[in-house]
């Protein structure tokens, strides 16, 4: 008896996800969702009740697992003797990437990802850091104690800019696209290479 419900809930999500990632949260309508997923707006109200609980619910449905992942990897990272700074930034930046070679709509979120930080949407923003803002403080409190040449003002300064150059190569938009010869698999791997060594000489300096 479920199984008709969550298929109409899921076709729903992914149809917003799309298109939020290709028109943003205020340029893809209802209409157009509902357009998209093949339901009524009955179906949308439903299910999320507004649009604005349909955009929550599209960061949920990525954000739940991946900062579980992300907290993981993060436990596995301190777990040693001696924690190392690389090791706590791939526990960060890997799961993210990982999420954004989901075939199943890993790479428009990651477009809808870098929306939510590029638009002036404050909803948006208390309930990202009100639901998930806990999992950077627990990544902060691990850097703090790897860098305690650094102050709590900077520290969240340069873990804003690694935030953002990590959506910047999540969503790819920048310059380094993949070769045709090279898998996707292989493309990622590189880029966190990159970004871990990039994020290290940040986090490390005076």
């Amino acid at each position: 008896m479920n199984a008709p419900h969550f298929s109409t809930k899921e076709r729903i999500l992914g149809a917003a996800e799309t298109l939020f990632a290709r028109h943003g949260f205020a340029g893809a309508s209802l209409r157009q969702v509902t357009a998209a997923a093949n339901v009524n707006l009955a179906a949308v109200n439903y299910h999320f009740g507004s649009k604005d609980n349909l955009i929550e619910e599209v960061f949920r449905r990525r954000l739940d697992e991946l900062n579980v992942r992300r907290i993981e990897a993060l436990n596995a990272a301190l777990a040693v003797d001696a924690p190392k700074l690389d090791e706590v930034l791939a526990a960060f930046i890997r799961p993210a990437l990982d999420l954004s070679l989901d075939e199943a709509g890993g790479h428009a979120f990651m477009r809808v990802l870098a929306r939510a930080y590029a638009e002036h949407d404050e909803r948006l923003r208390r309930f990202l850091s009100d639901n998930y803002g806990h999992v950077l403080r627990e990544f902060a409190a691990a850097f703090t104690r790897l860098l305690p040449h650094l102050g709590k003002e900077e520290l969240y300064w340069r873990l804003d800019f690694i935030t953002g150059a990590l959506t910047h190569s999540m969503a790819d938009f920048g310059p380094m696209k993949r070769r045709g010869t090279v898998s996707e698999e292989a493309h990622r791997e590189r880029a966190a290479e990159h970004l871990i060594r990039f994020a290290t000489a940040g986090l490390v300096a005076p």
